[in-house]
């Protein structure tokens, strides 16, 4: 609630990136269409990019936004029980139009067994997303209203009294949902409830998702990504890291530094998962990064997902890995066309 702003007068911004990733992953989320034998489903929503904000002057409340969302789904067929993709959404803004949302859809290791599931996709999931996502703006303004704005028993001008929204959700359920909240952490052990204060973030945070192609096998890109004298040579600088293989838990810096993190998990040609910082955050914090190798006839996709990045920071991210993990090893080992 807006503590010093009489009769809701001044103007007033939020940042709603944070809450905008948790109110797609609330909606999409397991959004599940079937024809036959062929379903698929939303895995997860794998970033969330761009600007989301609500700001309140003189009793009106506006919203502006502007986001790129990627989903990751999960689907079968007939012929195959495991196939994978993305959805990515350019762009959802406040002027956007049901009919004018774009999305673009990519199947991994695509081939005619598994193609037909991009009609199931445009014909009957898209719609699906469609009345979702052009349900953010309304809720937006709904939801994150109230912390901008004084309630109208509280406002003496008419002038900005008349200029409330109307049809926000009453109190009782923002009540009830702080009390099961409240309830719900109450259930913990002192332990647990330690923990959840632990890992609440130094920073607002977001995610990136990036889906570089490289010509060569899993196994090559796995290699440049973890043996020592692979990245010294991408990197143009000696790094710190274990002797290939590297162990789950060991630490690495980069770049003399600037980057820094810890490695969680290794799946052999698979997947690698590690902490990941850069020199200038602030300290303890880092966000997550996830790279999954899919290979297929000649060519192996990485799919890139970054969670944890500081609001602000994600052009930052995705410049620095574009350029200098992404283009660095194209060029230095021959695995594909710089762009």
């Amino acid at each position: 609630m807006v503590v010093n702003n009489p009769n809701n007068w001044h103007w007033v911004d939020k940042n709603c990136l944070a809450w905008s990733k948790e109110y797609f992953d609330e909606k999409l989320t397991n959004l599940e269409v079937e024809d036959g034998d062929s379903k698929v489903k939303i895995a997860n929503v794998s970033s969330v990019e761009g600007d989301v904000d609500v700001s309140q002057r003189k009793g009106k409340v506006l919203s502006l936004f502007d986001v790129r969302i990627v989903l990751t789904f999960k689907g079968s067929n007939g012929n195959v029980d495991d196939i994978n993709g993305s959805i990515t959404i350019p762009e959802l803004a406040y002027d956007s139009t049901s009919d004018g949302l774009v999305f673009d859809i990519s199947v991994y290791n695509e081939t005619s067994g598994n193609s037909s599931i991009t009609d199931l996709i445009k014909g009957k999931l898209i719609p699906e997303l469609r009345k979702k996502l052009m349900q953010f703006g309304p809720d937006l303004i709904e939801v994150n209203s109230k912390d901008i704005q004084l309630e109208a028993d509280k406002v003496t001008s008419t002038y900005t009294k008349a200029n409330l929204t109307q049809g926000r959700k009453s109190e009782s359920n923002s009540e009830h949902k702080h009390e099961s909240k409240v309830a719900s952490s109450a259930n913990l052990s002192p332990a647990q409830q330690t923990k959840s204060q632990s890992t609440v973030p130094k920073y607002n945070t977001t995610t990136l998702h990036l889906e570089p192609t490289f010509n060569t096998s899993a196994e090559q890109i796995y290699i440049t990504l973890l043996d020592a004298s692979r990245i010294a040579a991408w990197t143009r600088s000696p790094p710190e890291i274990e002797s290939f293989p590297p162990k789950q838990g060991s630490l690495y810096r980069f770049f003399g530094g600037a980057v820094s993190g810890k490695i969680l998990k290794l799946v052999p040609n698979e997947r690698i998962v590690e902490l990941w910082r850069l020199q200038d955050w602030k300290e303890g914090h880092y966000a997550e990064l996830d790279m999954q190798l899919i290979q297929s006839s000649g060519e192996t996709k990485v799919v890139v997902k970054f969670s944890g990045i500081p609001i602000g920071e994600e052009e930052r991210v995705r410049d620095n890995f574009e350029d200098m993990y992404i283009r660095s090893i194209k060029i230095t080992f021959g695995f594909g066309a710089v762009l």
